[in-house]
């Protein structure tokens, strides 16, 4: 597929990004070219293949569900500017 400047102008200001009239030929070339290569990994033969989330094969820790009392809210709450009845207190934004 190739994009012509017309078609680079256009996404340039879809992207609220300026670019200069002489440079819209360029854009319009490297853009086809992101487009040849988007082609050629469609034409990867992916059958089988997990998805990937990471380069590396890991595993999240995971611990049990268990109900506890949630630490010391004594000593977190200490730390609020303003705490009122067990609770952080933040001023009110919605009038």
């Amino acid at each position: 597929m190739s994009i012509d400047t017309e078609t680079a102008r256009r996404v340039a200001k879809l992207a609220r990004i300026e670019v200069a009239e002489a440079d819209l030929p360029q854009l319009a070339g490297e853009l086809s070219n992101i487009l040849t290569f988007m082609e050629q990994l469609n034409e990867v033969d992916v059958e089988g293949v997990e998805p990937m989330t990471s380069v590396t094969p890991m595993r999240l820790k995971r611990r049990r569900d268990e109900v506890t009392d949630g630490g010391y809210p004594d000593k977190v709450l200490s730390n609020a500017p303003d705490a009122r009845e067990g609770f952080y207190a933040v001023p009110k934004v919605v009038e």
